[in-house]
């Protein structure tokens, strides 16, 4: 993963289709992040939580699509998206580190999903 300061997108493009962001650090790569997982892997507290055990699975999100994204500073972007989640700030390096590890990042998602009886169809919990 880059240094903090060193890293920051030459360009930010989100699909017309709305369902995927693509992230160009200039020579460094480009990496097309899809919208749910850039949703269900939000860096967000709703999210994250305040401490590991807090992390939350986030279902359903098959179909999320971005409704826009937002400048913070010069570190971030917040990506609104239209199921109204909107908290997340999207630092230069969460998205180089998931646009670089992306396999390891989404297949640990689908096996958090199939562990708790969870879809990507479907917002509700499993009884």
């Amino acid at each position: 993963m880059a240094e903090p300061d060193s890293i920051r997108p030459t360009e930010l493009r989100v699909s017309q289709d709305r369902q995927t962001l693509t992230v160009t650090f200039g020579e460094a790569g480009s990496y097309a992040i899809p919208a749910e997982a850039l949703r269900v892997l939000s860096p967000s507290a709703e999210v994250q939580g305040h401490s590991p055990d807090q992390r939350v699975t986030v279902p359903g999100k098959r179909q999320v699509k971005i409704s826009g994204i937002e400048p913070v500073g010069n570190y971030a972007v917040r990506i609104v998206f239209d199921d109204g989640h909107n908290t997340g700030l999207y630092t230069w390096v969460y998205l180089d580190d998931l646009g670089r590890d992306f396999d390891r990042h989404w297949s640990g998602y689908l096996a958090e999903l199939e562990a708790k009886g969870m879809s990507r169809d479907r917002t509700e919990m499993p009884r």
